[in-house]
Order: structure tokens, then C-alpha cells, then sequence
């Protein structure tokens, strides 16, 4: 079984991906972890990596193209990242995005990382402009599609322990000989 889990900063992938991936024994795969594994291997810190991915397109594309490998070469597998639904594609048995309104969001990453609210706000902001313009560029997503997902849950409405529990009911319930059919994704160009 491949299982995707995409959304936005603060939305509570990370969070609901472990409880899904424990619950029916698929490894994890986070971006986030990909991309430390990438800042490692060029000798840099995480944040060192993000500050060169500002100019240089080259490492998205070196951790997209890790996650679509992911997808489309294991099986059992979670994969968790912001394009996880887009880039494994057809390839994935369930597709799920997350998401929550801004204010929440911040107030988790405010928490998270120990900045204000205001602060977590505009660089969630900025930061999410900025990714939508970048995966529009390279691959032709728009991010704000979400069409392809077969389940969308805003976070915001049920404690961060329920949102795994209303995920894995569903996923418990999936039959894929009664599946009449994903939504297709198409014209992508996956240009690693």
C-alpha cells in the first residue's frame, strides 16, 4: 500500500503520517527527512541546504525526484511532503491533504519552533508563495489544486489524537476491487 500525505506548514502531517504509517506498518518517508539526508550529503546543515535552494532550483528537483522514486519503487510506504500526492502520482493507492486556516497553522509553528504568532505568520506566508510559484515553475502543479485527493480534512476542527482516527476508519474501510477510479493526474512534467 502507498499512502500520501501532503498540506501545508503547521497543517499536522508529520503528526498524522506517524500515527497512519504505525497503525498499518508502512515505513515513513518524510521530505523533511530527505532533505536533511541531501543537506548531509553535501556536507551542509538543513538550513544551510534551504539558503541554497533559494538559488539553485536544482535541489528541489534532487528531492522531488527521491520522493517519486520512493513512490513508484517500494512498497508499503507513507510519504509525506508538501507534492507527496502529486509526485507519486498514480502510483499511490490514497491520497490525503491536510490543511488548517493560517492563524491555526502559525499558532502550532509558533509553538513548534518558539517564535510569535505574528513572526510564524508572514514566513509561513512568505514561505508558501514562494513554493507555489517554485512547483507552478518547475512542474506545472498548482499547489491550491486539490482535486486529486481523496481525502481532505482541515485539522483545525478535531484534536490532533482524532484526525489519524477519522483517516485510519477510511483507509481501514478502502477496497480497491470496489475502487471505480482515482482522479488522474495528468500533464505533469515531472523535469528533474
Amino acid at each position: 500500500m502507498l499512502l500520501t500525505v501532503s498540506g501545508p506548514p503547521g497543517a499536522g502531517k508529520s503528526t498524522t503520517a506517524d500515527a497512519l504509517a504505525a497503525t498499518f506498518g508502512l515505513e515513513h518517508v518524510s521530505g523533511g527527512d530527505i532533505f536533511r539526508e541531501l543537506a548531509a550529503e553535501r556536507g551542509l546543515t538543513a538550513v544551510e541546504l534551504n539558503q541554497q535552494a533559494e538559488d539553485d532550483d536544482q535541489i528541489d528537483r534532487d528531492l522531488d525526484q527521491r520522493l517519486r522514486a520512493i513512490a513508484l519503487e517500494r512498497d508499503d510506504v507513507l510519504l509525506e511532503s508538501r507534492l507527496a500526492g502529486w509526485l507519486a502520482g498514480d502510483a499511490a493507492d490514497i491520497r490525503v491533504w491536510l490543511d488548517a486556516p493560517l492563524n491555526v497553522r502559525a499558532g502550532r509553528i509558533a509553538d513548534r519552533e518558539d517564535k510569535s504568532i505574528s513572526t510564524a505568520r508572514e514566513e509561513t506566508r512568505t514561505r508558501e508563495e514562494s513554493e507555489a510559484l517554485r512547483y507552478q515553475n518547475y512542474y506545472d502543479i498548482d499547489i491550491h489544486d486539490h482535486s486529486i485527493y481523496d481525502m481532505r480534512i482541515n485539522t483545525a476542527r478535531w484534536p490532533k489524537t482524532e484526525v489519524p482516527d477519522i483517516l485510519e476508519a477510511a483507509i481501514a474501510a478502502y477496497e480497491p476491487a470496489a475502487d471505480e477510479g482515482r482522479f488522474p493526474i495528468e500533464d505533469i512534467m515531472y523535469d528533474f
